[in-house]
């Protein structure tokens, strides 16, 4: 018997399984070998609201919601939110790493050109109705962007996804900050790239 396994009796059957243990971790699918019959459809998982179940593993994001733990590449969420920018936390989801001075000023200076967003994205976002939640005007606005760069639909080019990073990354704020003024009913406000 291996140390990486979880072993389960049935005690329908008497029929004993065992599991292997990766990362804290066991297939739902091989509970599926566990039946009463051979015909059978096999064991199944039940967890409401998916409280303990990893749809995939992440070297991005940890979260332990009861331990008030949540981390970013590592990074205590309180650590970034007191010691760097967005642009910091954009680039560190993204590759891996916080930029050094370098690589953070190219970073800005990419994504800060990319701020503006088109004038028929502008008319959409203020076709909603006045109270239409922020967060239905940023998504509708997010996959509308896909509509306006037609070159960007080349998966396969490391430099066109880099690019459309730097769109996405440098148009979020002005959708966010237009869905919320369209929101309160005020005009919206072009970005300033110089700050």
């Amino acid at each position: 018997m291996s140390k990486d396994t979880l072993t389960i009796t049935d005690n329908r059957t008497g029929k004993t399984y065992e599991l292997p243990i990766e990362n804290d971790t066991i297939r739902a699918m091989d509970l599926r070998q566990i039946k009463v019959n051979p015909d059978d459809f096999g064991m199944m998982a039940y967890d409401p609201a998916y409280s303990n179940t990893a749809a995939c593993k992440s070297d991005i994001t940890f979260i332990d919601g009861d331990k008030g733990i949540l981390r970013y590449r590592g990074y205590p969420i309180e650590q970034l939110a007191e010691q760097s920018t967005f642009l910091e936390v954009a680039y560190l989801l993204i590759y891996g790493k916080l930029p050094d001075k370098t690589e953070l000023e190219h970073w800005e200076y990419r994504v800060m050109r990319h701020t503006y967003i088109h004038e028929n994205l502008s008319s959409l976002i203020k076709s909603f109705r006045y109270d239409a939640h922020p967060m239905g005007i940023l998504i509708s606005s997010l996959a509308a962007l896909s509509t306006f760069h037609r070159e960007a639909k080349n998966f396969d080019d490391p430099k066109m996804l880099e690019k459309q990073l730097w769109r996405i990354v440098g148009k979020l704020p002005t959708i966010a900050a237009f869905a919320y003024r369209r929101r309160i009913g005020r005009p919206f406000n072009y970005p300033d790239s110089t700050l």
